[in-house]
């Protein structure tokens, strides 16, 4: 091979790898899971538009500066399986086109959610023509013997009728955007899961639940003993972690079973389309779980989902799906998102209900669990009030962006959400014992015993070095001390000017017997460039910290601070 040869294929081969790095992908950092954008660790600050926003061009047009008013830097929008094929083999793409136009007018990048043969369990964006031929594209039966609007996942038909709009879909968005990456990410399907009975009773379905339990899942679940969810594995081994026999038999006769069938089922049918678009186009890839909340069982909510207990048989199943998301509506975000934050599955909330809490909620997201990416539901129907917070909230994230994904991964950042049923947090560094409360703990503001409902606060704590932190969100206030302290009782009932509310008599008693103790040192509100440059705002010293007793930040506002301690004795 001659010289010049030589320099064309190595410059065509450095070329390929590029546009290969170019593309939006996963990459893992330490304990984190990182989105890379323009080969940049990209945080979604996100919002999700309703059902029907992305339904027409008027609508498009309208929502989309909109959001970007808002703060985001990405919204996440359906794409329509009865619109994109309205007749059988004939595709227009012209609404998918429309949103990337005007996703790059407005600065955003874009998550696809396909609804494609079921969103939120039913068949409702299925296009006519393959609902009415009901025969060649079957429905799930319910046990009773009722057919559902529910196509079912055992029909080779429905799965390769599914596939071939997604794959085209996916095909469209390579030859159209490939250059200019404004879609980030894909979701396939939406909130899949049965509804009614915990499984599919269609014929097909009958058979391959009596049958033996797929050799690819069993074996999988072998390898994987040992760290499978505690759920599963309890179940499992209830029946003696038995590798030979059909699914009552290797996992037990209830409802649970039906749901690891149901779940095994789905996951291989989107398994299907995931494999196959990565071929065409390879963009991260997750499935969206409606949640098994309010204590409800399986079939009351949708059975089989991407749910977290459900993680081992959907990683056996869509190897190819790289996350499993939660959607929220339920309350106790802290306690619900630490189910999706696994070893083996990042956080990622790309549907949640819209609140004036949003933006504290994402501050604890990201703070806690090093989360992908926080975004709420309608958003295009936020108001005023609500998008102004939201807005405000998202603007500090988009400055803390560089400093968090330097320090993800590392364990250097915890998250702080609280209400006035859990209102505390006490986080330990090495000798160094920090206490985070809600900003009403505080009895300053008369909102914080006035009656009413404490809005949530909430934010993150980013170690930087031994005695160097960042502090941000809203409504917390944060302490420090050293375990080597000795208990210091003061006085709880304090005045507006911060000291004992009642004279005379002390309400203080001190007991000291020495130690180290943890100073507050300079504390700055500040801002961050781009490049993870901090730039100061002003010196927070006096009232605001409580004259070096505290930090603490409004419910009424978001800040950045930066905090440097010192110790003294």
């Amino acid at each position: 091979m001659n010289l010049r040869k030589s320099v064309i294929l190595l410059a065509t081969a450095v070329t390929f790898f590029t546009q290969a790095q170019d593309i939006s992908h996963l990459q893992k950092k330490g304990t984190a899971t990182q989105l890379m954008v323009d080969n940049k660790p990209f945080l979604i600050l996100g919002g999700e538009l309703g059902n029907s926003s992305a339904s027409s061009f008027q609508d498009i047009e309208r929502d989309f500066p909109k959001l970007q008013n808002m703060g985001l830097n990405t919204v996440l929008v359906p794409a329509y399986w009865d619109l994109i094929e309205q007749q059988e083999g004939k595709f227009d793409f012209s609404l998918i086109d429309k949103v990337i136009d005007q996703a790059r007018i407005n600065n955003l990048k874009v998550v696809f959610l396909w609804f494609g043969s079921w969103k939120n369990s039913m068949s409702c964006y299925a296009p006519l023509w393959f609902k009415q031929d009901y025969k060649k594209y079957p429905r799930a039966y319910s046990k009773a013997g009722k057919p559902l609007e529910i196509a079912s996942s055992f029909s080779k038909n429905v799965l390769e009728a599914d596939k071939k709009a997604y794959l085209e879909l996916i095909k469209h968005i390579s030859d159209f955007d490939k250059n200019q990456g404004t879609v980030v990410m894909i979701q396939v399907e939406n909130e899949i899961g049965m509804l009614e009975d915990a499984r599919d009773y269609s014929k097909e379905a009958n058979t391959a639940f009596n049958a033996q339990v797929p050799e690819q899942l069993i074996k999988f679940l072998t390898k994987n003993k040992k760290e499978l969810h505690p759920s599963l594995s309890e179940k499992w081994g209830k029946q003696g972690f038995k590798t030979k026999g059909n699914w009552q038999e290797i996992f037990g006769a209830d409802l649970y079973t039906d749901e690891l069938f149901t779940a095994y089922s789905y996951a291989k049918y989107v398994e299907e389309l995931a494999k196959e678009s990565r071929k065409i186009y390879n963009l991260p890839l997750y499935v969206n779980a409606a949640m098994n909340s309010r204590n409800r069982q399986p079939g009351e909510y949708p059975a089989g989902g991407p749910l977290a207990h459900l993680v081992d048989i959907w990683h056996a199943g869509a190897p190819s799906i790289d996350i499993l998301a939660p959607d929220f509506y339920d309350g106790d975000f802290a306690e619900w998102s630490s189910k999706y934050k696994l070893h083996n599955n990042p956080l990622f909330v790309p549907e949640i209900k819209m609140t004036q809490n949003n933006g504290v909620q994402a501050f604890y997201a990201f703070g806690e669990h090093d989360a992908i990416g926080y975004s709420p539901f309608s958003i295009e129907n936020n108001s005023e009030t609500g998008s102004k917070r939201l807005a405000e909230a998202y603007s500090k994230l988009k400055e803390l962006m560089p400093l968090l994904a330097k320090y993800q991964g590392q364990g250097q950042s915890k998250g702080l959400l609280f209400d006035q049923k859990n209102s505390e947090r006490i986080i330990n560094y090495d000798d160094l014992k920090i206490t985070a409360r809600h900003y009403f703990s505080l009895p300053w503001d008369p909102r914080a015993k006035n009656g009413s409902v404490w809005p949530e606060g909430g934010g993150l704590i980013l170690r930087l070095a031994k005695d160097e932190y960042i502090i941000a969100g809203s409504g917390i206030v944060v302490e420090f001390e050293k375990e080597s302290e000795k208990k210091v009782i003061q006085a709880k009932d304090l005045g507006e000017d911060g000291f004992a509310a009642q004279g005379g008599k002390s309400q203080t008693q001190t007991v000291w017997n020495g130690g180290k103790r943890a100073g507050i040192g300079p504390v700055d509100e500040i801002s961050i460039d781009e490049n993870g440059k901090f730039k100061y705002i002003r010196r927070l010293n006096g009232d605001q910290t409580h004259q070096g007793r505290h930090v603490r930040i409004g419910v009424d506002d978001f800040q950045i601070l930066h905090v440097r301690l010192y110790e003294y004795e």
